[in-house]
């Protein structure tokens, strides 16, 4: 995966979904949204689908730097990480964010960028 990274962790989907909202805010992230895909498309599309959560988070002083450095990097703002079930297993998914440099190609946000998937790589590390 190119975009972001994962760790399949021994804990059931929910225990995951608390865990990384715990790891998240050691590192200074708030989750701002959360969105249970699999309620979401039931409700919508009435389907069946595996557990899923999108969470945004967000790292405010970070998030302040970015915009102040690239006013349209809102568009690829909050960092999302992701809970899933997959073959009986909970998987725990970050997006990279210097993915998003290769879009803005602005050398301030490589730097916020790095510091940011510093941070979220903990977060998948100490799940």
């Amino acid at each position: 995966m190119h975009y972001g990274f994962s760790k399949t962790v021994n804990l059931s989907y929910e225990e995951a979904v608390l865990k990384v909202t715990e790891e998240l805010q050691k590192e200074g992230f708030g989750v701002l949204t959360s969105i249970d895909v699999k309620e979401t498309l039931k409700k919508k599309l009435n389907v069946d689908f595996k557990n899923y959560i999108i969470l945004g988070a967000c790292n405010p002083p970070f998030a302040h730097r970015a915009l102040q450095a690239e006013e349209e990097v809102g568009l690829l703002l909050p960092c999302n990480v992701i809970v899933y079930e997959k073959d009986g297993k909970t998987v725990v998914s970050a997006f990279d964010p210097t993915a998003m440099t290769m879009l803005t190609k602005n050398p301030t946000m490589h730097e916020i960028a790095q510091q940011v998937k510093e941070r979220l790589e903990r977060v998948i590390k100490n799940m």
